[in-house]
C-alpha cells in the first residue's frame, strides 16, 4: 500500500498549489492551498505553498485535546472503551448512534448533559447533537475525575486546558508563551500554529512509546464512523487505510492525515476555508505518497472530486 521512505523526494517546493472547480471544461472557481508533509522529528519531506503558513488548527486538535482523558489514569481505572475515545476525538453528524456514544460517556461518570457547554445546533434539540459534544463530554469526565471545576472547563487557564497546551508545546518543542490561542465555535480553546507544526503533531500520532497516543490512534482508525460519519471524508478515508491512515479535518479548510506505521503527518490549509478543496488536495497528496491502493483512491475521487455530471474538482501545481 505504502511506498518506502526511500522513495520520498525531499522537496522545498514553494510553488503555488490550487484546486480548480471546473464546470463543463471551464474553470469556474480557484482555491489556493498550502500543504506540508513531515516526519515526527519535524523534517519537512514535501511542501507545496508556504510551509509556515499560520492557521487555527480548529477541530484537528481533538486527538490532542483528548490526551488528558487518557493520561489522568481514568482509562485504567474505569471501563471506558474505544468507542468512547473515538467519539471524544470526533466531529460527528449527531446521528443516534453517535449521540448515544456521547451520552454513555457522560452517564458512566454520572455527569448531567446540562453541564455541556457546546451549543445546541440549529434545528436540533440537545447539545449532545453538536459535532463537538464528544470532546466536551470527555473534558467533563476528565475534570470530574481530577476534581477540577466543571463549570469553567473551557477557560484557557483551566487546569485541563493547560495540560493540553503543555502537551502540544512539549511535542513541538516550543514555550507555552509562544502559543497563540483563541476560542473555537464550540467554545473550547484552539491554537494558531504554522502548518509545519500541525503536520508534525500528526506525525507524532505514531509515537507508540507513549501509550496514550497508541490508545487514541487505534480507537480512531478502528471506529471511523464515530469520528465523522458515513459519507464524510475522514470516515471514508480511514475505512480504506488498513488501520494505518488516520484522518481528522477541521473547519475553515484544515485537513490533517497521519500514516501511523511510518510516522508521517500531512497538514493542509485552504486559504478561503473551502471543504471541497481540502478534500481534493488531500486525495492528490495521498496519490503522490501512495498511501492507498489505486482502487481505493479511485473510489475517493469518485465520491469527493466529482460534484455532479457537469462539475469536477482538479488540482494544479504552478
Amino acid at each position: 500500500m505504502f511506498s518506502s521512505k526511500s522513495e520520498y523526494k525531499f522537496s522545498s517546493n514553494s510553488s503555488a498549489f490550487h484546486v480548480q472547480v471546473i464546470r463543463n471544461g471551464i474553470i469556474e472557481s480557484i482555491h489556493k492551498v498550502h500543504v506540508v508533509v513531515c516526519d515526527k522529528h519535524g523534517k519537512t519531506l514535501m511542501h507545496l505553498g508556504d510551509c509556515k503558513y499560520r492557521s487555527f488548527i480548529r477541530s484537528a486538535l481533538k486527538p490532542f485535546q483528548s490526551i488528558p482523558f487518557v493520561t489522568t489514569g481514568l482509562i485504567n481505572e474505569n471501563t471506558y472503551i474505544q468507542q468512547h475515545l473515538a467519539i471524544a476525538c470526533s466531529s460527528h453528524d449527531g446521528t443516534p448512534i453517535q449521540v448515544r456514544s456521547v451520552l454513555a460517556l457522560l452517564k458512566q461518570a454520572d455527569i448531567s448533559t446540562s453541564l455541556l457547554q457546546c451549543p445546541t445546533p440549529i434545528g436540533r434539540i440537545s447539545p449532545l447533537e453538536h459535532n463537538c459534544s464528544g470532546k466536551h463530554a470527555s473534558f467533563l469526565v476528565t475534570c470530574k475525575y481530577m476534581s477540577w471545576e466543571l463549570e469553567t472547563y473551557l477557560n484557557h487557564n483551566h487546569p485541563l486546558q493547560q495540560v493540553i497546551c503543555k502537551y502540544v508545546c512539549n511535542v513541538l518543542g516550543v514555550k507555552e508563551r509562544e502559543i497563540i490561542m483563541a476560542h473555537d465555535d464550540c467554545g473550547a480553546p484552539t491554537l494558531n500554529l504554522p502548518l509545519c507544526d500541525i503536520a508534525r503533531l500528526y506525525a507524532h500520532l505514531n509515537n507508540f512509546s507513549q501509550q496514550e497516543i497508541q490508545i487514541l490512534s487505534k480507537a480512531m482508525v478502528e471506529y471511523p464512523a464515530l469520528v465523522a460519519g458515513d459519507g464524510r471524508f475522514d470516515t471514508e478515508l480511514m475505512r480504506r487505510g488498513c488501520n494505518q491512515v488516520l484522518s481528522k479535518g477541521g473547519a475553515e479548510g484544515i485537513q490533517c492525515i497521519s500514516h501511523l506505521r511510518e510516522g508521517i503527518g500531512i497538514a493542509i490549509k485552504v486559504e478561503d476555508g473551502s471543504r471541497r478543496a481540502k478534500q481534493a488536495a488531500a486525495i492528490y497528496i495521498l496519490k503522490k505518497l501512495r498511501w492507498l491502493e489505486d482502487r481505493e483512491l479511485e473510489t475517493l475521487e469518485e465520491q469527493f472530486l466529482i460534484v455532479n455530471k457537469n462539475v469536477v474538482l482538479a488540482v494544479r501545481e504552478a
